[in-house]
């Protein structure tokens, strides 16, 4: 087939959590996902309070994190992809980021902060329910008394998958002549979907991203944060702030530390 030397496959086994994700896409990631929306910006800086501080979990290559420092934040990271964590530390600002090295779900950090993100469906990094669960009780007790975790996820679209569970179709289409197809599988009984991203980069390189999630539910969600003494206080469609409904694709949530 023509073309077929160009392909790269970043990982031929596989995901199992935030780690190798992480050091697969880390050099893609950046390519892939270039926009950073500045009513996040806005809504993180926000909540930062006062003492402009904030956690991270999964901080990637910073592309949150470094609008955030540039602002005046004090941005503490947790990554378990030193790939990923090189990425960030070789752009401006990257230096400015404390990041400390380990699985996000049990927040191996020291002190509480006025805000904890997590963001881009990271929750769903974590392949159990009770791993998820692990990571809002540690969330709990790293944040200030008031303090908030923001959360965002997509809201699982079934629809996409077949009888038995698979889906094929275009992930994206970009103008540059960029463009993915997305291969997966989902495990009903589990929540858990494997898929395996083939993205034509607007370099002309094509690649084979594979990425392994275990969603939830806005509800199961909230039942998380509640176990781990969290309340909900506001759940939007986006940053913007604007009404989450029945059709809403995704959900900014943010709960509160009594």
């Amino acid at each position: 087939m023509p073309g077929i030397h160009s392909v790269r496959l970043a990982h031929s086994g596989v995901m199992t959590g935030e780690r190798r994700y992480g050091d697969v896409w880390a050099p893609y990631y950046d390519e892939v996902y270039t926009e950073v929306d500045l009513n996040a910006i806005r809504m993180l800086e926000e909540y930062a309070g006062p003492e402009r501080r904030m956690l991270e979990l999964g901080i990637g290559t910073g592309r949150m994190a470094l609008p955030l420092v540039h602002r005046g934040i004090d941005v503490v990271g947790v990554d378990e992809s030193e790939a990923m964590v090189a990425r960030l530390r070789s752009k401006p600002g990257g230096d400015r980021v404390s990041v400390v090295i380990g699985d996000f779900a049990d927040v191996p950090v020291e002190g509480t902060f006025p805000l904890v993100y997590l963001g881009f469906n990271t929750l769903f990094c974590l392949l159990t329910q009770e791993r998820q669960v692990d990571c809002f009780v540690g969330v709990a007790e790293h944040l200030d008394p008031g303090g908030r975790l923001v959360l965002e996820c997509f809201v699982p679209d079934l629809v996409r998958y077949d009888g038995l569970g698979t889906r094929v179709g275009v992930g994206s289409l970009s103008p540059d002549g960029s463009h993915s197809y997305e291969l997966a599988v989902h495990h009903a009984a589990t929540q858990v979907i494997e898929a395996h991203n083939v993205r034509r980069l607007a370099t002309g390189e094509t690649v084979v991203l594979p990425t392994t999630i275990r969603y939830a539910w806005p509800s199961e969600i909230d039942l998380m944060a509640r176990i781990a003494g969290l309340e909900l206080e506001a759940r939007w469609d986006w940053y913007d702030r604007r009404p989450f409904t029945d059709r809403s694709p995704a959900h900014v949530s943010v709960y509160r530390k009594p």
